[in-house]
């Protein structure tokens, strides 16, 4: 297998309907409510959307991932070396099945304490997500039309841009309301090989304090090993 989870939380992916659940686009399972996928379909559209890849330098960071002493305690590495990406997340979460996203990772107790990442087709002839605008603008309306649903009230509280190797990708911050709880999200977009990645994690906003520096960990592992 060329997929594994290492640490000592839950155990290698299950090979049982990846392709059905892989086959889909999207942007942060359990984030924004209903709809969700049919969203994430026109992300081509919204955005043009298509992003530099997100490889992260072939020094620290790939080796603080790979090497058991960098590794930041109580996070597990999930690594495909198939697919070439990897990040980290916290013991206990464990793997579910949604269809749209390529991985989730979610805590059975504190459901909207959870990591996805979704993978689509990147438009022809994009090389850079700043092809689509700045770092504002973009998040502005991959939040507002990607990872909320219509209507959805939310608040963007931060936003960052980080270049590594050559490689420009966009990371938002923001929170989102929904009918009976609010969370506080971190997702991260770029492109890898004509796809576009984005990975998304969050928590309840009672629990946010508490989560918040794991979030962090969470949102800026996620890299492209090859």
């Amino acid at each position: 297998g060329t997929r594994r989870s290492d640490a000592s939380g839950p155990g290698p992916r299950r090979g049982g309907g990846a392709h059905g659940r892989r086959a889909g686009a999207g942007a942060g399972a359990g984030a924004a409510g209903a709809g969700a996928g049919g969203r994430r379909a026109t992300l081509g559209q919204l955005l043009g959307a298509s992003a530099a890849a997100l490889a992260l330098p072939a020094a620290a960071p790939r080796g603080a991932l790979a090497a058991e002493p960098g590794r930041p305690a109580g996070f597990n590495l999930l690594k495909d070396t198939n697919k070439g990406y990897a990040f980290l997340y916290p013991f206990g979460w464990q793997e579910v099945s949604v269809d749209g996203e390529e991985v989730v990772y979610k805590d059975v107790i504190e459901p909207l304490e959870s990591v996805s990442l979704s993978v689509t087709p990147a438009p022809e002839g994009k090389e850079s997500i700043a092809d689509f605008g700045n770092l504002d603008e973009v998040s502005e309306t991959f939040i507002s039309k990607v990872l909320t649903a219509p209507g959805q009230p939310y608040k963007t509280t931060a936003t960052k841009q980080r270049e590594q190797a050559g490689t420009t990708f966009y990371t938002m911050e923001y929170e989102v309301q929904a009918k009976n709880y609010s969370r506080a999200a971190f997702t991260t977009v770029a492109i890898k090989n004509n796809k576009l990645y984005t990975l998304t994690t969050g928590a309840n906003m009672r629990r946010y304090k508490k989560m918040e520096d794991r979030l962090r960990t969470v949102v800026n592992s996620f890299q492209f090993i090859f």
